[in-house]
């Protein structure tokens, strides 16, 4: 391990000289490519560093144990070996972690898309919830949400709502939140007190930029139209909602949030390029035969993977059979659990099948 350590190192010295050549700085693709490598081998060559620190201070205290008449000091000595044996295997357990092989969208950020499906008012309602459950997570990661848009549902929640969620390693946290979500629980309409069984569904994509996918303008239509609210009405006398359409994939886009055309055709184009984004990485991903058909899942859109059951105030995820009994603090965005549970299981997935 201490060679591959070593290794990385001279990379992270090596990438650090590249990015101050003019040459790179002047070329915005390999720039940012080397920065984002230089970032990633920086957390690594930090834990390696304080692992080099903590392995000499082992080696003083145990000559000053082998060496050193003086009772006191041998004392002070064991006190301190005592102290830096556990630190020794914590910060090898670290580095381990991060010597895992990532996957490579795990630094960017994440267009969340959440539509309402079986179930009706109640569904959309859940949907609802969830944006909420996702807003008030995101909150506490320090992560900035924005709507790019949505379409409410008749009784409260939302038919369809997409967000774009920007931060630190959003996708790494997010990307397990993919599939259908499933709630049980006594609708606020339901006058016979009976439990209902509702479902939306929750697509995250790794959002796409410029360098990632090159669209050609040619291939993309734009309508504008004028932005509506619940029941489709109008709530201004402007054509600034955008609508775009990849003639090519038959995908659209659109965003009515903003007041401004240009930020919603920004916006509708963010999406557009992150959905062909996705297709495109799962053709990557079959041409390699990497796909994951493992208990964490390849974010299949019709797999269920979690159910929210208001009675028991239950929370299960079905992909790893963990299940929490604190669903009120699951809805106020306490998904930490389950985060950390999915990122231990594909860790120990990707260290097992050697995936690049």
């Amino acid at each position: 391990m201490l060679d591959k350590l070593e290794a990385i190192r001279e990379r992270y010295d090596n990438v650090n000289n590249e990015l101050m050549q003019p040459d790179v700085m002047s070329d915005l693709k390999r720039f940012k490519t080397l920065n984002k490598e230089y970032k990633d081998l920086g957390k690594i060559v930090t834990e390696y560093r304080n692992y080099q620190q903590v392995l000499s201070n082992i080696e003083n205290a145990r000559q000053v144990i082998a060496t050193e008449k003086d009772e006191d000091f041998r004392e002070m000595a064991k006190a301190e070996l005592d102290e830096l044996m556990p630190e020794q295997e914590r910060l090898e357990d670290v580095i381990k972690d991060l010597l895992i092989p990532k996957d490579p969208n795990d630094s960017k950020d994440v267009i969340m898309e959440i539509r309402a499906g079986a179930g009706g008012d109640e569904a959309a309602i859940f949907a609802g919830d969830l944006q909420r459950m996702y807003m008030r997570y995101a909150e506490k990661q320090g992560w900035k949400m924005e709507l790019v848009d949505a379409m409410e549902g008749t009784s409260g929640g939302y038919k369809e709502i997409i967000l774009a969620v920007k931060g630190e390693d959003v996708y790494a946290k997010l990307k397990f939140e993919s599939g259908v979500h499933r709630v049980q629980r006594v609708p606020a309409t339901e006058t016979q007190g009976r439990i209902h069984t509702s479902v939306a569904t929750i697509v995250v994509m790794p959002e796409a930029e410029e360098l990632d996918i090159a669209l050609d303008m040619n291939d993309i239509r734009k309508d504008l139209f004028m932005s509506s609210g619940p029941g489709g009405q109008s709530v201004n006398t402007t054509y600034s909602a955008v609508r775009l359409t990849h003639i090519p994939t038959g995908l659209v886009a659109q965003c009515q949030d903003q007041k401004s055309q240009l930020k919603n055709f920004d916006k509708a184009l963010q999406v557009l390029r992150s959905r062909i984004y996705e297709i495109e990485l799962a053709k990557k991903n079959a041409a390699e035969g990497a796909t994951r058909k493992s208990m964490i899942g390849g974010g299949d859109r019709s797999d269920k993977i979690r159910t929210y059951n208001y009675p028991q105030g239950r929370v299960t995820d079905h992909r790893i059979g963990y299940t929490v009994y604190n669903l009120a603090a699951v809805m106020e965005g306490s998904i930490d659990d389950f985060v950390e549970q999915l990122r231990i299981a594909e860790s120990a997935e990707r260290l097992k099948e050697g995936v690049a």
